[in-house]
């Protein structure tokens, strides 16, 4: 007698010596039957696979897959920058899942398991560098982390390991000849976002979806895609007269070659070209240096400009506290130009204050009388 099993898919695919073959699974997207189609066997398979067919985590039970895909619909998750959700899920299907998917969570609050994952960790260091690998220890972190809190494991393996990237980005900036290098090598599609977020001090997908909308020929208004700060951004002269020569053929202001909105990896692989071509020009240093380093430039030039803390987050989105503290820790003593701005006020207020010691001081004439 022929059993009709409800929702068994069948595909028919072409091998590589030319043959066809069928491949059954219990539903449409779900998983493949291993056993033999008409036996005891194959029967039993579906019924015990089909279970899960309404509980997509049923044949996870046990394993840290089910926390990572539990995590992944929490609340917490979802209140992540809509980035911050990218980055995660991108490390989590490439790093975490692969090694530590099948790992049961009995191992997973073993105390062996912390030298597992910190050995894992190592590895990626030498493979993708030290900040790459302390990015993706920090995102099983905070999935072991949820766990632990919520008790579905009794220990937290993953606490406090340290970190093996100790570099501050904050101490880079572009200077003026690698601004104008990169602007030599980039197409006016690239050097219009850079020239955006060197005057404003934005993120870089901020400045991607930057639309005419937000801008009304002053200023640009935004919500931070990150913070959820919102922002009325002055611009300056120049960049309004930039802007306004454009033509408004899409609702966003930055547009890619073909004239379509930029994606995140687009722009940042036609970056990457514009950097490698002013490098090859002779601009070495812009090799190390990164589009979000031009946050830290906006901060410093704003501050040789004379911005006070406030106005400099008033523009850029920082907080108070962070932004005395970038400026304190890492610009403001080590570029020169602020020291040189600094002079020429003191100087300047010197000659206001002050008006007669320069005639005290001047050079006598040669009868002794002052000058």
């Amino acid at each position: 007698m022929r059993v009709e099993l409800k929702g068994l898919h069948r595909v028919r695919r072409k091998l590589a010596d030319g043959t066809w073959r069928v491949y059954h699974y219990a539903w449409r997207g779900g998983p493949k039957i291993e056993a033999e189609p008409g036996t005891p066997e194959f029967l039993a398979e579906w019924h015990r696979l089909s279970k899960g067919r309404d509980d997509p985590d049923a044949r996870f039970k046990g394993t840290l897959q089910l926390v990572i895909n539990q995590y992944q619909r929490t609340p917490e998750f979802s209140a992540l920058a809509e980035s911050t959700r990218k980055d995660y899920v991108r490390r989590i299907a490439k790093r975490i899942e692969p090694k530590f998917g099948k790992m049961p969570l009995r191992a997973v609050e073993d105390d062996r398991a912390r030298a597992h994952f910190l050995e894992w960790r190592d590895k990626l260091a030498e493979e993708s560098g030290p900040r790459e690998a302390d990015y993706c220890f920090a995102v099983l972190a905070r999935i072991v982390s949820w766990a632990h809190h919520r008790r579905i494991i009794s220990k937290n393996q993953c606490e406090r390991p340290g970190r093996l990237h100790s570099g501050s980005r904050a101490e880079i900036i572009w200077t003026e000849a690698e601004i104008e290098a990169l602007l030599a090598a980039a197409s006016p599609q690239v050097a219009l976002p850079f020239a955006i977020a060197l005057e404003t001090g934005q993120r870089q997908s901020d400045v991607l979806h930057m639309t005419w909308a937000q801008y009304d020929g002053a200023a640009i208004r935004l919500r931070q895609s990150k913070t959820g700060k919102r922002l009325v951004v002055p611009l300056t002269a120049a960049l309004r007269t930039r802007l306004d020569a454009l033509r408004r053929d899409a609702p966003v202001i930055c547009l890619n070659s073909r004239g379509k909105p930029w994606t995140a990896d687009g722009f940042k692989s036609s970056f990457a070209e514009a950097k490698a071509r002013a490098v090859a020009a002779g601009a070495e240093r812009i090799r190390k240096l990164t589009f979000h380093d031009t946050r830290g430039t906006a901060v410093v030039n704003l501050a040789i400009a004379g911005c006070t803390v406030p106005e400099i987050a008033s523009i850029t989105g920082h907080a108070l506290k962070d932004a005395e503290a970038i400026l304190d820790a890492h610009y403001l003593g080590r570029d020169r130009r602020l020291g040189e701005s600094a002079i020429e006020k003191l100087e300047e207020h010197s000659k206001r204050k002050h008006p007669v010691n320069r005639s005290v001081n001047a050079a006598p004439k040669r009868d002794g009388s002052a000058m």
